[in-house]
Parts: C-alpha cells; sequence; structure tokens
C-alpha cells in the first residue's frame, strides 16, 4: 500500500500539472505570469509537504503546528514564501493565492483516493496531517504576500510624496515672489496667499507622508544631532503655531538647563504636531499650555490642553497610524490630515532615544516627552 509521502514524491509532476492547469482556467492573474517556469514553488511545496509526513511527529509537535508556533520565518527562503513574493509581484489577490492551495489541496487527495486500492487507518492519518502541513504552506505564503504588498505600498507612498514636493515647490516659489514683487495693492494679493498658505499645508500633509513610509520601511526617523537650545526651538514652534492658528492661545514656560544634543529642526516638528493635535482637538478658545524642564540628564517637554478626554481604551492606539481621536468640535471636523502625526512624533522621540506618554482626564489631556541631552 503506498504512503501519502510516497504518492506525492512520485506523482508531483503530475500534481503540478493540475495546478498549472487549474491556475490558467481560474485565476485572472496567471494569465501575466508564466506558470511553467513556476512550477518550482508547487513542486518545492510538495517536497516539504512529503517529508513532513515521512518525519515522526509528537502529540506536543502536532499542536504547536496546529497554532502557528513552527511556521517558517517569514524572512526564510523557503518555497512557500517565494510563492507569496511571486504572488504579490504579480497583482494575485489574496483570495487567488487561497484559492490555489484549495486546489492543489484537491488534487493531491483525489489523485490518492483514485490510486488507492482501499484505505487504513494509517491513510487517515496521513490525510489529518498532510492537511496540518498544507494549512502551514499556506500561513506562510500568505504572511510573505502581506509583507511584500504592505512593502510595495508604502514605498509607493514614499516615492510619491518625494516626486509631489518638486512640483509643488514650483508653485509656492511662484506665489511667494508674485507676492513680494507686486506688493499687498496687488489686486490678487490675497489669492496670491492662499495658494502659499495651501502650498504649506500640503508640503506638511506630504512631509508626514514620507517620514511615515520612511520609518514603516525600516528606516527610521533619520536625525543629525548637533548642540542646541531646547528653549529657543521651543519658542519658535509656539510662535509658528500662533500665527498659523491666531486663535490659538499657548501659555509657555521654560525653566533649568535646557541645552544638548539633539536634532532642533525634528523636535521642533514634533512640538508641532503636539501642538496642532492640542489646538485641534482641545476646547474651544482654552489655552495650550507648554512646558519645557532641564533636569540632570534629560529635558521634560509637556504640551497640555483642556477639552474632551480621550477614553482609556484609546490610549494604547493613539500613536499608531491613521488612528484618530474622536472629533471635539468643529474645528476637529474641519480638520484635514492622515492621521500621522502622533505616529511621527513618536518616531522623532524614539530616534532621540527617549519616551512619549499621554494622560488624559476629565478635565485635560496632558503629552509628556522626555529626552536625554546625549545619545546614549
Amino acid at each position: 500500500m503506498t504512503t501519502l509521502a510516497q504518492f506525492i514524491t512520485s506523482a508531483t509532476n503530475e500534481i503540478a500539472s493540475e495546478w498549472e492547469e487549474f491556475a490558467r482556467k481560474y485565476l485572472p492573474a496567471a494569465s501575466s505570469i508564466n506558470l511553467q517556469a513556476r512550477r518550482d514553488h508547487v513542486v518545492g511545496m510538495l517536497q516539504r509537504i512529503a517529508q513532513d509526513l515521512d518525519t515522526p511527529q509528537t502529540k506536543r509537535e502536532q499542536s504547536d503546528k496546529s497554532k502557528g508556533m513552527d511556521d517558517g520565518l517569514v524572512t526564510s527562503a523557503t518555497a512557500a514564501n517565494a510563492h507569496g513574493t511571486d504572488r504579490a509581484a504579480h497583482g494575485f489577490t489574496p483570495t487567488e493565492v487561497i484559492a490555489e492551495f484549495r486546489a492543489l489541496r484537491a488534487s493531491v487527495l483525489r489523485l490518492w483516493s483514485e490510486a488507492q486500492g482501499e484505505f487504513s487507518r494509517a491513510n487517515l492519518t496521513d490525510v489529518m496531517r498532510f492537511n496540518e502541513a498544507i494549512d502551514q504552506l499556506l500561513a506562510e505564503s500568505m504572511s510573505r504576500y502581506a509583507l511584500d504588498v504592505e512593502n510595495s505600498k508604502d514605498l509607493f507612498l514614499g516615492v510619491l510624496g518625494h516626486d509631489l514636493r518638486n512640483p509643488l515647490g514650483a508653485i509656492m516659489m511662484s506665489a511667494s515672489l508674485m507676492m513680494t514683487q507686486e506688493g499687498p495693492e496687488w489686486s490678487h494679493h490675497t489669492t496670491a496667499s492662499r495658494i502659499l498658505n495651501a502650498g504649506t499645508r500640503m508640503d506638511q500633509l506630504i512631509g508626514d507622508l514620507v517620514d511615515f513610509t520612511r520609518s514603516k520601511l525600516g528606516a527610521g526617523i533619520p536625525i543629525s544631532r548637533t548642540t542646541c537650545d531646547l528653549e529657543q526651538v521651543a519658542r519658535q514652534t509656539v510662535e509658528e503655531i500662533r500665527a498659523f492658528h491666531p486663535k490659538c492661545v499657548v501659555r509657555f514656560d521654560a525653566s533649568g538647563d535646557l541645552r544638548g544634543d539633539w536634532d532642533g529642526g525634528r523636535i521642533g516638528q514634533a512640538l508641532s504636531n503636539l501642538l496642532g493635535n492640542a489646538f485641534q482637538h482641545g476646547a474651544p478658545s482654552a489655552p495650550i499650555e507648554v512646558g519645557v524642564r532641564g533636569q540632570a540628564d534629560d529635558v521634560v517637554v509637556t504640551v497640555r490642553n483642556l477639552g474632551k478626554r480621550i477614553p482609556h481604551e484609546r490610549l494604547s492606539d493613539i500613536f499608531d497610524p491613521f488612528k484618530q481621536v474622536e472629533p471635539a468640535g468643529p474645528k476637529s471636523r474641519d480638520a484635514r490630515s492622515f492621521g500621522l502625526g502622533l505616529y511621527i512624533v513618536r518616531a522623532i522621540v524614539t530616534a532621540h532615544e527617549g519616551t512619549i506618554g499621554v494622560d488624559s482626564t476629565e478635565l485635560a489631556t496632558t503629552f509628556t516627552v522626555r529626552l536625554p541631552r546625549s545619545a546614549r
């Protein structure tokens, strides 16, 4: 009597041919690839299944496999991972990838049952272990597929954000030049000013997008440390938020030694995002309190605003990308952003080897940033 492992080894080419025919007939994305050249993925996975079936397995090992604890690493060079990468690169949908494994499972079991004269309890065990093995390969392949799709999306967004900056810069420079040359009495001065303000806002959004994709792709937020005074950085940022939001009231307080080695531009960017978040979600006309306090080894920055309490269950994901707190007022509903501000703040603080936390009560919400004076 032929075991399932023996049958898979002897009928590998026949099984792979059935898979190829299924993909060509039922999967639209398969029309863009050379299926014959990709039989090695299926052959490799079949070989792994046969090897798995021939390897003794304890109950503990079976339990670990069923929980995904025995899956191969997403970075490993396996046939399942190669298959997932190939499918992501050629535009297969998750449904199509899963359909391939369903068809492969059906082909193996049907062809084996046709070749067998009778079945025993040992055959039933083979079928159970075969299902476990192919489910494991499906999980590995889909994990790699999802990772590659996510990386491709992030890379596309990063390139898009980078390439948008050149034409946007030309628009902003032209508007600024016209305003400077024509003077405030120019009949189109107000229109040019609106173009410049809109361009500035777009540049901020593009900057957020570029920083987000850079950090998602593993590069992190780049910083260039120089000796700077955090009080000066903070005061400049406060003045910028006041100019951008004339109705925004900010109370600023600084104390202690505030000098250290930081990337002043990035720290200003993080503080600007915190202030913008406080203005957007804070109570109307309520002041925002900014404190910068020097300590022995680090500097503590706090941004506090009155307003609606952030639900406790939301605090755990408030720094995640594309997550925003529920609107607290008209200015929140009118605000336009990607929901990347706090994510980028955390990335900048992390790049400086610092920490950030948030505390929210019925009265106020406070963000606290701790920045070591120098790199450890």
